[in-house]
């Protein structure tokens, strides 16, 4: 992506310094918000986000029925594969289930996976990537090979025997998309260090006496972690896309209502063609999701590159 191959413009190592780490990153995060704000792609995205998260802040307040509540018709009978009406806005599926509470509920799934894969991958992949760059020598050889390993596993065959050995959840999900992210962070965080272990700041600290530790999390790390929130972005997108087609193939968490699991529920009932109510729902959901983060991820390159910014 653009701007991955350009230093943190916002903070850069003597603002770092002449600030201190806190008072820094807080100018940074205005200046951040200030660009955001002015990039509409980046408020609309925004807004679509805003409104799922608020979705599913409120779910048992707005899904008139549980995730797994079967709807009833007037005359006390199943409603299965009911079209939408003014008691089920979004149709029931063949078991009699409101798509529209399951879509409400799928939300909480999709922002969970989202939020905990993409903080939990960039957390590793940042730490690797900051010890493999400031260390070098036999450390960054072991670190970056196994890097190469981890690389070199496909995800959704790894995911499915490893869910099919063991009992499917969403825990065990988590944890494998946690395993398939890691890896790109810790490669562009490491590439960062590499240049910024070179700048004069460095060189300064150490000479004044500062430990490895205290020159590697108070000075180099504030100025590679613009790059780790770009890729906070791009994992949540990432991780609700796999977790979706995990749940799709069948390998999702049964006990739990995702939008993945929802559209695996109407291929599994011939219901693809036949109850457009059924599958619209959920596609358009992790449609909007996915490109709402794409925006914002988007926006948020002219923060790591000003060249990209508007004059």
């Amino acid at each position: 992506m653009a701007g991955t191959g350009s230093g943190p413009a916002l903070a850069p190592p003597t603002q770092v310094r002449a600030l201190g780490p806190w008072r820094a990153a807080a100018a940074q995060a205005r200046t951040t918000l200030r660009i955001l704000a002015a990039d509409r792609s980046a408020v609309v995205g925004m807004v679509v986000i805003g409104a799922f998260v608020l979705v599913a802040l409120l779910a048992p307040w707005i899904a008139p029925y549980g995730p797994f509540e079967v709807a009833y018709a007037s005359d006390g009978g199943v409603a299965r594969l009911s079209p939408p009406s003014a008691s089920n806005p979004f149709g029931t599926t063949n078991q009699g289930m409101d798509v529209f509470s399951q879509l409400v509920w799928g939300t909480r799934v999709a922002l969970l996976v989202g939020l905990v894969s993409a903080i939990g991958s960039v957390i590793i992949g940042t730490l690797i990537g900051l010890v493999a760059g400031y260390f070098g020598g036999w450390t960054d050889d072991v670190l970056m090979r196994l890097t190469d390993v981890a690389f070199g596993i496909p995800f959704l065959p790894f995911a499915m025997v490893v869910i099919s050995i063991s009992r499917p959840s969403l825990p065990l999900i988590i944890v494998l998309v946690v395993f398939f992210l890691w890896r790109t962070t810790a490669r562009v965080i490491r590439a960062q260090v590499l240049s910024l272990k070179e700048r004069p700041f460095v060189w300064a600290a150490r000479a004044a006496g500062a430990s490895d530790f205290k020159i590697l999390f108070r000075h180099v790390a504030p100025n590679a972690l613009p790059l780790s929130f770009l890729y906070v972005a791009i994992g949540v997108q990432t991780a609700v896309m796999l977790e979706a087609g995990l749940s799709f193939l069948g390998f999702g968490d049964p006990q739990v209502q995702s939008w993945g699991i929802m559209l695996n529920a109407a291929f599994r009932a011939g219901a693809m063609r036949s109850a457009w109510w059924w599958v619209l729902p959920p596609a358009l959901a992790l449609s909007a999701f996915v490109m709402a983060v794409f925006m914002i991820s988007r926006a948020y390159e002219e923060v790591l590159n000003p060249r990209l910014r508007k004059a």
